[in-house]
Order: C-alpha cells, then sequence, then structure tokens
C-alpha cells in the first residue's frame, strides 16, 4: 500500500487536473451555444440560394462543369477537416479514420488523391506519419468565419474549374511558392464530423463537386405550376439575364456556402466532442479522488490503529518492568 503522503500528493495532483478538465467543459458548453446560433443565423441564406438553384436548375440547359462527372478524371482532392486542439476525445480519430477509408475508395478507381487540410491536429497527423498534404489552413477550427475560410474554399472551386490537365491560381496556405501554378483536379471530396446532437457527432464523407443538381419536377394536376412545401401552386420565375448565366454565376457561390456549412458543422462538433471528453474526464477524477480518499482514510486509520498498539504495548512493558522491580 503506498504511503499517507504518496496518496495525499496524488489526490492533489488528481484535483489539480479535476479544475482543469472543468473549465475546459464549461468552455466547450459555452461554445457549443455559440457554434449553433452561428449555424442557425447562416440557414435563412442557405435556404433562398437553395431554392434559387433549384429554380435555375429547372430552367437551364445545366451544362456547366461543376455539374458534370468527368469523364477518365485523374485527380480526386480531399479536404481534411479537424481541430486546431486536442483533449476532444476521438474527434480527430474518426476523421482521420474516414480520410483513409475514402482514399482507398478513390485509389481503387483509379484516382491519384491530393490531400488538404485545415487544422492543427491534422497537420501534425499527417507530418507525424509521414503523410504528403498540398496545403493546409489553421487556426479558425473552433470559430469559422466567411473571411478566415476563404482561401480554403476559393482554392477547391478553383482547382476543379481548372481540371486535372489545368492549373489553379496560388492561394495562402499551399505547400508552392507564391505564384506558382497549382494543378487541378476532376473532383473535390469533404470528411468533416456532422453534428447529431450533444452526445452524437458522425464523420462523414461528402462530395462537394461535382455536384448533383436538385431539379423541381412536382407539379399540380393540370400543369398549371410548381407546388411549393405546402402543396399551393408557385409563380413561374423569369431571370435576367437568361437562366445558363445566373447558374453559371451562382455555381461557385452555392459550392462555397456548401462547404462553409460544413465549417460551421465542425466547429460545433468540435466543442461538443471537447464538452462530452472533458466531462468524462471530470467524472472519473471525481471517482478517483473518492477511491484514493478512501485508501489514505485506511490508511491513516492503519497508522493510528499502528500508533495506539506501540502506546498500549508501551505501557504495558512499563508496568511490566516496575512489578519486576
Amino acid at each position: 500500500m503506498a504511503s499517507l503522503r504518496e496518496l495525499r500528493n496524488r489526490i492533489r495532483s488528481v484535483n489539480s487536473t479535476k479544475k482543469i478538465t472543468k473549465a475546459q467543459e464549461l468552455i466547450a458548453t459555452s461554445r457549443i451555444t455559440k457554434a449553433q446560433a452561428k449555424v442557425a443565423a447562416s440557414q435563412p441564406y442557405a435556404t433562398e440560394i437553395h431554392n434559387v438553384m433549384e429554380r435555375l436548375a429547372s430552367a437551364s440547359s445545366l451544362d456547366h462543369p461543376m455539374l458534370r462527372e468527368r469523364e477518365n478524371g485523374k485527380r480526386a482532392a480531399i479536404l481534411v477537416v479537424s481541430s486546431d486542439r486536442g483533449m476532444c476525445g476521438g474527434y480527430n480519430y474518426n476523421v482521420f479514420k474516414k480520410t483513409a477509408e475514402l482514399q482507398k475508395l478513390l485509389e481503387d478507381r483509379g484516382y491519384e488523391v491530393v490531400r488538404y487540410i485545415t487544422g492543427n491536429k491534422g497537420v501534425g497527423y499527417y507530418n507525424f506519419r509521414g503523410g504528403d498534404y498540398a496545403g493546409a489552413w489553421t487556426g479558425f477550427s473552433q470559430d469559422p468565419s466567411w473571411d478566415a475560410t476563404h482561401d480554403v474554399r476559393q482554392h477547391l472551386v478553383d482547382g476543379f474549374l481548372a481540371g486535372s490537365e489545368g492549373t489553379a491560381k496560388y492561394r495562402e496556405g499551399l505547400n508552392s511558392e507564391e505564384g506558382a501554378e497549382i494543378q487541378g483536379f476532376d473532383s473535390v471530396h469533404v470528411v468533416y464530423t456532422e453534428f447529431e446532437s450533444m452526445l452524437t457527432q458522425t464523420a462523414r464523407a461528402h462530395q462537394l463537386l461535382p455536384i448533383e443538381p436538385v431539379i423541381v419536377t412536382e407539379e399540380i394536376p393540370h400543369g398549371e405550376g410548381i407546388l411549393d412545401d405546402a402543396g399551393q401552386p408557385e409563380p413561374d420565375y423569369e431571370f435576367e439575364p437568361d437562366a445558363d448565366t445566373l447558374l453559371e454565376a451562382l455555381l461557385p457561390q452555392y459550392v462555397s456556402r456548401s462547404l462553409y456549412a460544413m465549417f460551421l458543422e465542425a466547429s460545433a462538433s468540435e466543442s461538443a466532442s471537447r464538452r462530452n471528453a472533458m466531462k468524462s474526464a471530470t467524472d472519473n477524477a471525481t471517482a478517483l479522488v473518492k477511491d484514493l480518499s478512501r485508501i489514505a482514510n485506511q490508511a491513516r486509520q492503519a497508522q493510528i490503529t499502528q500508533e495506539i498498539t506501540e502506546i498500549v504495548g508501551g505501557a504495558g512493558a512499563l508496568a511490566e518492568s516496575g512489578e519486576s522491580d
């Protein structure tokens, strides 16, 4: 059994760690609320641009590179969305595992895979294992803003439009010299963590480009128009300029907005994962302190019993010594 001093030192150490994990839990809880508020604030714009894209897809020829699967595609880009900080349980591990599965699938289909990373943990993970990546952006995993994520969003769109035979413009965060021409790719995939609830966050692999257009085709019985969600006929739209021109202008914005929504989801998931991990750590520290305190009390009681026994034994010895005199 450990000495009483060692037990007390360990209890003190665990309590210090418990204070840190509890503070991290509270901070993560507050950040979840802020992340969810950001998601809610961006929803009206997302809904409207989605509705507009549906209308444009219905009225256009859909002849756009972002909407077509390229024949004989050679290169595929994977964006790995990780965290800048740790202490968030299996959040990053699940993303890296899903990335490895996606990469193997693409390579089996004959693609050359190029990786891009957001988050310091992803950079450290691939540096440690010698994994190559073409670019990395860090510093915004917990608080992604439109401006902070601009370069990564714009590069993925530019790289896809350029194709594997073309080149894209240099952006901050790429592993190339400024002014260099960056080789493009034929498809873009994103691996991020979807926020389902406070207790459930799931790593997802999503094909960002090319996108599959959603065309509104449901019509009322006499063909008088398109039905809305309430089953009522919606008015016909006239586009100025034409639908194909508008589609070409809005598709990059639509894709960029979709990627930004994934960053917001990942931010909420990271905070929720960290909150759950820190809560578990705090609960474990509380249970450990309880067990150590019980062992320390037993050791203290044993020490007191031993001292009493020694005193009684010494008194008895003195009494016997007096009688012999």
